[in-house]
């Protein structure tokens, strides 16, 4: 019975083929629990995370390299056509040199995350997500072209049918090319990185992720919008996080009854508001109180402050309000509000009398 065939094998070497690939996949179930019971646990004790990145970048392309290792010496015991030989042996070389670009790209991906997602001086590197995937692709397109390379395929031939392909398939894709060269542009230009707050065409909220295609900004509302990489090279940015300090712009109208000394008092009271709230910019430079035009119906005073990076904008603009207030009432100064003088008098054509008596709405 054993010696039954097959498709060219007998039963006996069809059933031994089954058994090696069995015993491959119990090779990697015991890997499995090794890994769990004895190597994490012995790695999760080290103070040095380098044992751990070396451990889970090459633990499944291992098990991986196990499998296709009892594969192949199982597909090797059966008897079967030359040409179907080469094909199996291409195939096997082009996934060894893929495995171990697996392995490349995880470790690569891995360290970069754990030793230069920070800057020297702690702060995080906002760009790190773009740089990985960027160091991921470059890996994989050197690993396939080296794969390919390795069965005999014509690198120089494959470079040239691409070309010819990439004109036709940027034509036919330019916004997709535009962005994907959008993304390289922030990437290398720097304009802002992921978490920072900008403003770009009127579109204003803090950045959560650059990718190839587009941009995801997360608005005050809450609502995410994906934006166009070429869109966001092409528009004049405002990054509103790497401001200094921000500056407030406040106007007041006093009422038309105000004397050139309440005026001075109020100019004065402004101008030491910074010295009382919190967050707000004391240097005497960056605070400016000046009386600066004559309104329908108010004596306007226009008011110049900056508030610290490190402050809450709204809190802080709330505080200065609240502040200006307190100090115009107690010192006795009104806010102007829009008015209308009414001269009431019996002759229409007649000049107005100290006897008219004016009203006001």
């Amino acid at each position: 019975m054993l010696e039954y065939e097959i498709w060219g094998n007998s039963l006996q070497t069809w059933i031994l083929c089954i058994l090696i690939i069995a015993a491959a996949y119990g090779v990697v179930k015991l890997l499995n629990l090794l890994g769990r019971k004895f190597l994490e646990p012995l790695i999760g004790r080290t103070d040095n995370r380098l044992d751990d990145i070396i451990y889970y970048s090459v633990a499944a392309p291992l098990k991986f390299a196990v499998m296709l290792l009892g594969i192949w010496i199982a597909i090797h015991r059966l008897v079967y056509p030359d040409q179907l030989v080469r094909y199996v042996d291409s195939a096997y070389r082009i996934l060894i040199v893929l495995d171990i670009t697996w392995v490349l790209a995880r470790l690569s991906t891995a360290l970069l995350q754990r030793y230069w997602r920070q800057k020297s001086d702690g702060q995080a590197l906002k760009m790190m997500p773009v740089i990985r995937r960027t160091v991921l692709v470059l890996i994989w397109i050197i690993g396939i072209v080296t794969a390919l390379s390795n069965v005999g395929v014509d690198i120089n031939a494959l470079w040239g049918t691409l070309g010819i392909g990439g004109i036709a398939f940027a034509l036919a894709a330019q916004d997709t090319v535009k962005n994907v060269f959008g993304a390289f542009t922030i990437f290398t230009d720097k304009p802002f990185g992921i978490g920072d707050t900008i403003n770009a065409n009127g579109l204003e909220g803090t950045v959560v992720d650059i990718g190839m295609r587009s941009t995801r900004i997360l608005g005050y509302d809450r609502r995410i919008t994906s934006c166009p990489n070429y869109k966001i090279t092409d528009a004049a940015v405002v990054n509103i996080s790497s401001e200094p300090m921000r500056r407030v712009t406040v106007k007041l109208g006093l009422t038309y009854d105000t004397t050139a000394e309440k005026m001075q008092e109020a100019l004065e009271l402004l101008r030491s508001i910074p010295a009382r709230v919190k967050d707000v910019s004391r240097n005497p430079s960056d605070t400016t109180a000046y009386f600066s035009d004559y309104a329908d119906s108010a004596l306007v005073v226009t008011f110049f402050y900056y508030i610290e990076k490190q402050g809450d904008i709204l809190k802080t603009m709330s505080d200065v309000n609240m502040e200006i207030l307190a100090a115009f009432n107690r010192a006795g100064l009104e806010f102007a509000f829009p008015t209308r003088t009414l001269f009431l008098h019996g002759d229409p054509d007649a000049a107005p009398s100290k006897n008219d008596r004016p009203t006001t709405d």
